[in-house]
């Protein structure tokens, strides 16, 4: 797309000629033959650059400069004159022009000012835009629900986040339960055009079918038999904001199929109204379900699961991104001491490595309960191993418990996890030796020797 250049100047001769040499250049170039004129067509058109002349009727080039920026316009001024003097330059400089340049010149000459100007808008808005994304960055990890880890999976997380932040677009949140999706959807909503207007979220699992269309669309007095009195949806709640479908996969048919239409024609028909109304809504959803096996097995819309899932967005689980697990430790001991009422709370190195070495099924979700009981059951300041599950300390793996204890010997705990494999391997066979030794890839003398070694006896 050209860049759009407003010419000012009083010799309309001149003007003329400097618009011809812009069009030439690839500019779209508009003239106009005071500085009054010029002020009043920026108040309505938009221009990437302005050629200025300096000595004009009404308002003078130097004027201009005070005018436009006395409204807190930006647009990027290139002074000319016939009359230039370097009083007169580092004037309009001082005074917000860009540049300054002596008449008559060459064309190649204002041409070269003109590429050097636009380059350094582009520079502006390449500052600009990332000094956005680093603001956006900053609100994903702050506020009262932020979104705590550095790791890669995380890092990408938050990248999306404040890309797809202020758009429109349908976001279709994944991932297992406890992972945190709903805080994405906030975050989604919090860093965006729409921060201002509501976040309304609704579990669609969690109402009754008769009752789901209701609570999204709102209902007319008298549409059913408890319906005393209108009632407006949540769609009209999150009008000019956000709405989380969260485990929209649990949505029945009819109300997919009405779920669509609003997504079609952004508008919806409360229960038992003839009318329609127009909302203005992001839709986020969430599911932990796979929403392509629900459409594989006829339970889920296609059309709807392509309209949702226009961005989609995967939570990572905790087990995946266990480097996490001390941040989002130190944070949640954070908030639960104080919720509590307890003094700083803190952690032993002996029971983070083992809190880094558990699968966490539960995710984060199952992460906050452990360490809220944690906070109780502990006596001082700091969380010991007995104050943990029995099932977590019972259930970390081999590696992960070795590597909850202090030693560093590789020797160690190649051995640990050896004798460990053994006993799994004759689990597995019954018993059975040499299927034992198969399925542990050595030989059945190596076996023997290890269950000797070990004093492993196997039944």
């Amino acid at each position: 797309m050209a860049l759009r250049v407003l010419v000012i100047d009083d010799e309309k001769t001149f003007a003329d000629m400097l618009v011809m040499l812009l069009g030439r250049e690839g500019y779209d170039a508009f003239a106009v033959n005071d500085g009054q004129a010029g002020l009043e067509k920026l108040g309505t058109d938009v221009f990437d650059l302005v050629l200025c002349d300096l000595k004009m009727p009404r308002m003078n080039g130097l004027e201009f400069l005070d005018a436009i920026a006395d409204r807190g316009m930006k647009t990027t001024v290139i002074m000319m004159s016939a009359f230039g003097t370097v009083d007169l330059a580092v004037e309009a400089l001082k005074r917000g022009a860009y540049d300054y340049i002596s008449k008559p010149f060459k064309s190649d000459e204002i041409v070269l000012t003109l590429r050097k100007a636009e380059e350094r808008q582009q520079l502006k808005a390449r500052v600009r835009e990332l000094e956005d994304r680093v603001s956006r960055w900053k609100a994903v990890e702050t506020g009262d629900r932020p979104l705590v880890g550095a790791s890669d999976r995380m890092t990408t997380l938050k990248e999306t986040i404040a890309k797809v932040a202020d758009y429109g677009t349908t976001v279709l949140i994944t991932g297992e339960s406890g992972t945190g999706k709903e805080l994405v959807a906030r975050a989604i909503h919090r860093v965006g055009k729409r921060s201002k207007g509501p976040f309304v979220a609704i579990n669609c699992g969690a109402i009754p079918e008769a009752l789901i269309e209701s609570e999204l669309f709102g209902h007319k007095k008298g549409a059913f038999t408890d319906a005393h009195v209108d009632k407006q949806g949540l769609f009209v709640e999150a009008d000019g904001g956000t709405l989380l479908l969260d485990e929209v996969g649990e949505l029945p048919a009819a109300t997919q199929v009405a779920l669509l239409r609003v997504l079609q024609e952004g508008e919806i028909r409360p229960v038992g109204s003839g009318k329609t109304r127009k909302v203005d809504v992001r839709i986020v959803a969430a599911t932990h379900r796979d929403l392509q096996s629900a459409v594989h097995d006829g339970t889920f819309r296609e059309d709807l699961f392509y309209r949702l899932n226009v961005v989609p967005i995967e939570v990572p689980a905790l087990r995946d991104r266990s480097t996490d697990v001390p941040d989002l430790v130190e944070h949640i001991l954070e908030g639960t001491a104080k919720r509590l009422g307890r003094g700083q709370v803190s952690c032993e190195p002996k029971v983070l490595r083992l809190l880094m070495g558990y699968p966490w099924p539960g995710n984060v979700r199952e992460l906050e309960n452990v360490l809220e009981r944690a906070v109780v059951l502990s006596d001082g300041s700091s969380i010991t191993e007995q104050s943990l599950p029995a099932a977590l300390r019972e259930s970390t793996s081999p590696a992960h418990a070795f590597l909850a204890s202090d030693e560093l010997s590789i020797k160690k705990a190649s051995a640990y996890i050896e004798e460990e494999l053994i006993k799994r391997a004759l689990k597995e066979t019954g018993g059975n030796r040499t299927h034992a030794a198969k399925l542990l890839e050595i030989s059945h003398r190596s076996l023997l020797y290890k269950l000797k070694s070990y004093g492993i006896i196997d039944s």
